[in-house]
């Protein structure tokens, strides 16, 4: 099986490392292709970035207007292919193939509103603020910029930042995970038919040894990052000591309040969706589920029974509802994360270990699980599972919901169920969190607006999408003017 290649400089390139590692399904352990890892892909980030250096100092001075065409373009070229391209991101990551079409659909959403860009990036202008002087602030692009991408959205994430950068006048580098490199592979076989200099928009693999070459080059100015909590304060931290601007997203343990007047038939089918949407692999997937003055069991009992029925299985299956987690690494942590809740002294309404799928035996595959009375104070109530498990609390009024909830390392997203506005006007302005659900169970922002994060969910200070990507890949120049020729000391 030939060895994936760089795209580097406008060309297919060859990766400086002859170490690989194999990509493969989720569902069927099948070898979908080999990915270039170790040390050497250090060079292909070298590589890339010499290219994106002098890509930049061209694709700087082009108008904004022209720079938005490419866009529009490429927006294009993705909604012409978006059934292949589901098939290759559900292959390669385990996810249904509606979810797939979602994720997409995400990605192009960001385009369109980057191709917004010429009005987004606007400075400010006034006259006269002395006497015969006029000051402006414009924003200008930062230079070569860099992604680092997660395996769980191969498509969507990328366009959080690329089309921004690039709209906004920088060069880009994309290191996708090497667990699901074929969504890009795809995407860049686009990119390469767009009319833009070459080495604008450069793509490598690897592993740490490649992030850590992004993350000291003193070429590549802005570092955006999505991934675990560990990895993203890494990111953050190492980034930011060789003086680059950092946005990096970490993990999540994302809890979902459910007060008695919640309507508990919809609010128990978004909340089953949240949950188990993506095998849970998700940073907004709903993780801890808190009934309030829930005494007659009522949540616990409709949720069991909507959970119970779904149907897991390969994301191209139809009926489907839930694919494989990602590796058997990820299996063996999410079943043992299970036990230390059952050890803790969970109970098990739902155990989706031991799931064996008929012609997919071989596969990552969990049911839905349900802990009941997951401990307070042990590690599982703690922990990011990032797996097909919901864990069931239940608490006596929404104070103490909101106490709880306020008391994580994370801040990802919080959500509440309720059919009072006044509860959900104090959650929304109580609750610690970045992104914040009413009766909606993935609280995840449109392109619009940005992805935001608070504690441990995030390091930095710009998110991405909207107009924080915009800032985020710009700076700003204040330029002061004086014209007349009698000069003035009126102020």
């Amino acid at each position: 099986m030939n060895i994936l290649k760089n795209y580097i400089n406008g060309v297919w390139t060859e990766s400086n490392s002859k170490e690989t590692l194999n990509v493969l399904n989720p569902a069927s352990q099948d070898v979908l292709a080999t990915v270039p890892y170790g040390a050497d892909t250090a060079k292909d980030v070298m590589a890339a970035t010499v290219a994106a250096s002098k890509a930049y100092n061209e694709w700087r001075h082009v108008p904004v207007i022209k720079r938005v065409q490419v866009l529009y373009q490429l927006k294009s070229l993705i909604e012409n292919q978006i059934e292949p391209l589901a098939e290759i991101i559900t292959n390669e990551s385990g996810k249904t193939y509606a979810e797939s079409k979602g994720e997409i659909q995400r990605a192009i959403e960001n385009i369109e509103v980057a191709c917004g860009t010429p009005m987004l990036m606007a400075g400010d202008f006034i006259e006269d603020i002395a006497s015969g002087i006029d000051e402006m602030m414009i924003r200008q692009p930062v230079g070569v910029c860099a992604c680092i991408t997660p395996f769980n959205f191969p498509s969507m994430i990328v366009f959080w930042f690329l089309p921004y950068a690039i709209a906004t006048g920088n060069s880009f580098i994309v290191k996708p995970s090497e667990k699901v490199p074929l969504t890009m592979m795809k995407i860049f076989e686009f990119i390469d038919q767009l009319d833009i200099p070459k080495g604008l928009i450069n793509l490598v693999h690897g592993g740490k040894e490649s992030v850590d070459a992004i993350l000291e080059h003193p070429e590549i100015k802005a570092i955006s990052f999505v991934g675990s909590t560990p990895v993203a304060r890494y990111i953050y931290s190492k980034g930011t000591a060789h003086g680059k601007r950092v946005q990096a997203q970490g993990g999540a343990k994302n809890p979902v309040v459910v007060l008695p007047d919640a309507d508990i038939e919809m609010s128990t089918k978004i909340i089953a969706d949240s949950v188990y949407g993506c095998a849970g692999q998700r940073c907004l997937a709903a993780s801890t589920i808190i009934t309030v003055d829930d005494h007659n069991r009522t949540v616990k009992e409709a949720l069991y029974e909507t959970v119970k029925g779904r149907t897991t299985g390969y994301g191209l299956d139809q009926g489907v509802d839930m694919g494989p987690v990602i590796t058997a690494e990820s299996k063996t942590r999410i079943e043992g994360l299970i036990q230390k809740g059952i050890d803790e002294g969970a109970n098990v309404l739902l155990d989706g270990r031991e799931t064996s799928i008929s012609g997919y035996e071989k596969g990552n595959f969990l049911a839905p699980t349900i802990l009941e009375n997951v401990a307070l104070d042990k590690e599982l109530i703690k922990t990011e599972i990032f797996g097909p498990v919901m864990s069931l609390i239940s608490m006596n009024t929404v104070e103490e919901a909101l106490n709880f909830v306020n008391s994580g390392n994370y801040g990802n997203m919080a959500c509440l169920f309720t059919g009072s506005g006044a509860s959900a006007r104090k959650f929304r302005n109580e609750a610690n969190a970045g992104n914040i659900g009413i009766n909606i169970g993935v609280a995840a922002p449109m392109a619009q607006f940005p992805f935001s994060g608070w504690k441990d969910s995030f390091f930095g200070d710009l998110h991405g999408q909207g107009k924080h990507a915009i800032e985020f890949f710009t700076q700003t120049k204040v330029v002061i003017e004086r014209w007349p020729k009698k000069w003035s000391r009126k102020f």
